[in-house]
């Protein structure tokens, strides 16, 4: 008898999806590994294990509102000591901090379009970054001294291991415009607020893989679509917040099947893995975290205010009772792990995340939270605070990345 039994270490689930876990166990397998072995009772046995080596992208993502200039006033952190919240102050403690994390993919809310193109893209390029910006929606009807001031979403990605593809710009005002009929609400609630979603098509370059690089070189040049978001921040537009991210993901499908033609990849739109990261200032028990969690939410949830949007919402994704999308995310971030991301005086909680394709990507590790020693230490009450020079705090992840590029290859070197 030849016989290769599989050792337990390979029997995983991202090797093999299309078994259950149980089913792969160990303590399940031996047993049946043994009847087949006494079942034909052979006179000589030779067992083999397959060596494999799984190769894998890893790199690390960081999502950070770094509070534009000109929200960091007196009036909104009067905690906070003026010369603290002075752009030049605040400004290097940012890129200090970006700096030390030295993270793969960036991604910003709330840089002022002056600030990116004056500060923040000519510092990181001398890191090795490229990046993409755009401002918010209202800077199309500004003059140009008024329009350096307006902020908005920025993407940055190291460039010895991604190439920017395509990028792609989403205004929520427009889509809400296009939507509008059978609602006045969408009109008069949704359409106003002019916050946008950005996003970058890139490719992996050969820096990007660990153990190796693949074999077919299709697979070398992995498509992955990152999107940063701010969505709306008053509490009292729920019902905003939620439009707004279902028609961020209702485009963003678009765009992944436009990414699929582009890079050749026709009807392989699952083959381009989705980063969304962003300020959706939305708490973890919002319908936002909800429908982009569990990739659905109802039609009747509380955060639609019964304020009547069914009808100008047909053309989302979905069914009469449910909206629905099929990116399969998670979250990097649960509120074990990182109790608040906002940290003001009058507010702390969750409201930025970085989702990633759960069937594609592992989570290595994660950037905690300071210690409730350290706020009590130094009398910290809220932030901004003259060590810390935004409201928010980083999110940073490590994740692992399976290769999708190709259908027909499982990402694997046999042994030689």
């Amino acid at each position: 008898m030849c016989y290769n039994v599989l050792c337990d270490k390979y029997a995983t689930r991202q090797m093999y999806g299309y078994c259950p876990s149980w089913a792969l166990e160990w303590d399940y397998r031996k047993k049946g590994i043994l009847d087949e072995i006494r079942h034909y009772s052979a006179d000589i046995i030779s067992l083999q294990v397959t060596i494999i080596v799984l190769i894998t992208g890893i790199f690390t993502v960081m999502c950070y509102n770094v509070l534009c200039d000109k929200y960091a006033t007196r009036q909104m952190y009067g905690y906070c000591p003026s010369w603290a919240l002075e752009w030049d102050y605040r400004k290097k403690g940012i890129l200090d901090e970006i700096r030390h994390y030295s993270a793969d993919i960036i991604s910003l809310q709330e840089v002022e379009t002056d600030q990116f193109y004056n500060f923040f893209l000519p510092e990181l390029k001398q890191d090795g970054y490229d990046g993409i910006f755009s401002p918010k929606s209202r800077a199309k009807t500004m003059g140009e001294s008024e329009r350096k001031y307006v902020d908005g979403c920025a993407i940055f990605f190291r460039s010895a291991k991604f190439a920017l593809v395509k990028e792609h710009l989403i205004e929520f005002n427009q889509l809400a415009m296009a939507n509008s009929e059978g609602s006045d609400n969408m009109l008069n609630r949704v359409m106003p607020k002019d916050n946008i979603g950005l996003a970058a098509l890139i490719k992996t370059k050969e820096a990007a893989w660990e153990n190796g690089l693949p074999t077919d070189s299709s697979m070398l040049g992995q498509p992955i679509l990152v999107c940063t978001a701010h969505i709306h921040w008053d509490p009292e537009f729920c019902d905003v917040k939620l439009i707004q991210t279902m028609m961020l993901s209702n485009e963003l499908r678009t765009i992944l099947d436009d990414s699929a033609r582009t890079l050749r990849l026709a009807g392989q739109r699952d083959n381009v893995q989705l980063l969304l990261c962003g300020d959706f200032n939305s708490l973890p028990d919002s319908g936002v975290v909800e429908f982009l969690s569990s990739g659905r939410v109802s039609s009747e949830h509380r955060d639609f205010k019964e304020l009547g949007y069914a009808g100008s919402l047909r053309r989302m994704a979905g069914t009469e009772h449910e909206f629905t999308h099929n990116f399969k995310l998670a979250s990097a971030y649960s509120e074990d792990i990182m109790p608040y991301t906002n940290y003001t005086f009058d507010f702390k909680g969750i409201i930025d995340y970085i989702f990633y394709s759960k069937q594609s990507m592992t989570p290595l590790g994660l950037l905690g939270p300071l210690s409730q020693d350290w706020f009590r230490e130094h009398k910290v009450v809220g932030c901004p605070h003259p060590h810390i020079p935004s409201d928010h705090f980083p999110l940073l992840v490590e994740l692992e990345m399976s290769p999708t590029a190709n259908s027909n290859s499982n990402g694997l070197i046999g042994r030689r």
